[in-house]
């Protein structure tokens, strides 16, 4: 384990409090796979402004057993067509956006591929926003799993999807903002969509 460091739970498309966390934190991150799959967290949601406000997409995941299911084992389920419906919504909210265009054919094929595993799934969609966002992070993962640390942060239950944050964020550009005013802790597409190559500096 990374002394001095920080436990990070992988979410899907990350509020921006969560790369502001990573920033700080970084190189010495390690991110939680062995947990058993905590329900209503952005493990599997992110939020994004649409023009009636706050919008929630959440990638269907197949109902485990009656034992606990491990994150790296919880699998997607393409039950209904979430991939489509996940897409139009991030064109339908972000096409009037100064920099969706210049990402869009790269997050394309994520709502195309049909992965298997939801642990898969997030961790390349990071790399993809990493890379963009121009920060070097070489992805470790825990092994074991440990109720609690002792010497590095942990931020497992840090992020809250259901309640408010606490989180002090300043201000950028958001397309819907003239009507419903900004909101904070989106999803980091809402900041890269608004910002572009910016965004690390706003971080």
């Amino acid at each position: 384990m990374i002394a001095n460091g920080a436990v990070l739970p992988m979410f899907y498309l990350p509020p921006v409090e969560f790369f502001s966390k990573l920033n700080t934190f970084k190189p010495n991150i390690v991110f939680e796979r062995e947990e058993h799959f905590p329900k209503q967290t952005y493990r599997n949601r992110a939020n994004i402004y649409s023009p009636d406000g706050a919008l929630s997409l959440v990638v269907p995941v197949i109902k485990g057993s009656k034992n606990h299911t491990k994150t790296r084992d919880v699998k997607i389920s393409y039950d209904f067509r979430w991939q489509r419906l996940h897409w139009m919504s991030l064109q339908a909210c972000y096409r009037r956006s100064a920099y969706f265009e210049y990402y869009e054919d790269k997050f394309a094929p994520f709502y195309e591929k049909q992965y298997e595993y939801l642990f898969d799934f997030n961790r390349e969609l990071l790399e993809l926003i990493l890379s963009f966002m121009k920060i070097k992070l070489d992805l470790k993962f825990t092994e074991t799993y440990e109720k609690s640390y002792q010497d590095i942060t942990d931020l497992r239950e840090a992020f809250n999807a259901k309640t408010p944050t606490y989180y002090e964020q300043k201000q950028y550009f958001q397309v819907f903002d003239e009507r419903m005013g900004f909101i904070q802790n989106l999803s980091i597409v809402d900041l890269l969509f608004n910002q572009g190559p910016q965004a690390v500096n706003y971080l």
